[in-house]
């Protein structure tokens, strides 16, 4: 995804508050309509997937059963 500065549609990246010191985690953005960003937070400028929001839920859910 291409943005400029003070893009309003540039996301905002959060990792999870679990993500431990080994860099091996994801980095979210959610702030984008009808949009779900994931990237590797080792590779900041490398690809993303994109979710629409009802389906990084089904995705979440998927991981969180029993």
């Amino acid at each position: 995804m291409t943005t400029t500065p003070g893009d309003p549609q540039q996301p905002i990246w959060r990792k999870s508050t679990r993500s431990n010191g080994q860099a091996m985690c994801v980095e979210v953005a959610t702030n984008l309509p009808a949009t779900v960003l994931v990237r590797d937070s080792k590779d900041p400028a490398g690809p993303a997937l994109t979710f629409s929001p009802a389906g990084w839920t089904s995705f979440l859910s998927t991981l969180t059963r029993p």
